[in-house]
């Protein structure tokens, strides 16, 4: 059973409505009383079934594995894709996976619920401020310290980088964690990382050997999107061809979606794969990885490769690419000779 649009955005509405004090009557742990040798056991809640928010959790899954060396680490998500994305995570001990549609999985979707109040935890850290359910779930855990992922206006005067989705939950926990004693973190913030291993890196540089048949550097589109996140053909068709110009000692080749489309008619060399830890092994062996903004633009990301990113809808403050030399240009504001340069700078430093 399909779930009207409609109905989904009441629901949100009413949820968010009914959850946005959750946690507000929470008491704060007594200043110094957390040990870092004492934090043994960590939940991450992101109920969120979508590959870009699945990979958007690995920082912070990073950042505890990093404070908390011998901690291990439950994830509370949607869906099955956490289990691919976070395969060679050694210190995740459980992914408790709500169903994609819980209407058609009630008591599925129930039980996991159930499941999240038996156990105990030291640590649970909400990663999503916009989640009801996430509020929610971790407002019932059962555990000595809670992140509930409020936004704090000291954050955001220190950093402009404070409401991106994938580093306000690291923000959020060394805040956290300075005010109740913890010596404070002013390190890097960890990147997107899927940690692709060596055969697996290697088994990609051979399918995309397979693609091209040369030793030249690669480029990777990704033409597809959803919604109005999705460029037309033409704009597709004209960045295609500035890319072949521009870039005659490279290859171009474009990673194809579910659906087998594209938006330059299949004209360069192409591929396909259902797995997503090949998608991004391939990835990985590319010199960039250009798209609009999606799912898939984050998980060439999270194989460390640099990326571009295309924003129309969407705020790039909040989804952008980062690290590894990636930038992200809102493509209402600026031009083709400009993405250009980018490119060259990074295709030739």
């Amino acid at each position: 059973m399909k779930v009207p649009r409609s109905i989904n955005e009441i629901r949100r509405k009413v949820m968010h409505s009914i959850t946005r004090n959750v946690g507000r009557s929470y008491k704060e742990p007594v200043y110094g009383s957390l040990k870092v040798e004492d934090i043994k056991r960590v939940l991450i809640v992101r109920p969120n079934h979508r590959l870009g928010n699945q990979l958007l959790l690995t920082p912070i899954v990073q950042e505890v594995i990093d404070t908390f060396p011998g901690c291990q680490i439950d994830l509370f998500v949607k869906g099955g894709v956490a289990h691919a994305v976070f395969q060679n995570y050694t210190q995740i001990r459980h992914i408790m996976q709500l169903p994609k549609k819980p209407f058609n999985n009630l008591i599925s979707y129930i039980a996991q619920w159930f499941k999240l109040t038996r156990r105990r935890y030291d640590l649970v850290i909400n990663a999503d401020r916009n989640s009801s359910s996430g509020r929610l779930l971790t407002k019932i855990s059962k555990a000595s310290f809670k992140v509930f992922g409020e936004v704090y206006e000291a954050i955001e005067k220190t950093y402009t980088d404070y409401h991106h989705i994938s580093k306000y939950p690291v923000y959020n926990l060394r805040y956290y964690l300075h005010q109740i004693g913890h010596r404070e973190n002013t390190g890097k913030l960890p990147l997107l990382n899927i940690k692709l291993n060596r055969e697996e890196l290697s088994a990609g540089k051979s399918i995309l050997d397979r693609i091209v048949n040369n030793e030249n550097p690669t480029i990777c589109i990704y033409t597809n999107a959803t919604g109005d996140k999705c460029y037309s053909e033409s704009w597709w068709h004209s960045f295609y061809e500035r890319l072949l110009t521009d870039f005659p000692d490279h290859n171009v080749i474009e990673m194809l979606p579910i659906e087998n489309s594209s938006k330059i008619n299949f004209r360069a060399p192409h591929f396909y794969s259902k797995d997503i830890r090949e998608m991004g092994a391939i990835i990985a062996n590319t010199s960039i990885f250009i798209a609009a903004d999606n799912g898939v633009m984050h998980l060439a990301s999270a194989a460390l490769t640099p990326t571009i990113g295309f924003f129309s809808v969407t705020n790039p403050l909040v989804y952008a690419p980062y690290g590894n030399g990636s930038l992200a240009f809102d493509t209402n504001k600026t031009a083709m000779d400009e993405w250009m340069d980018a490119i060259s700078k990074i295709l030739k430093p």
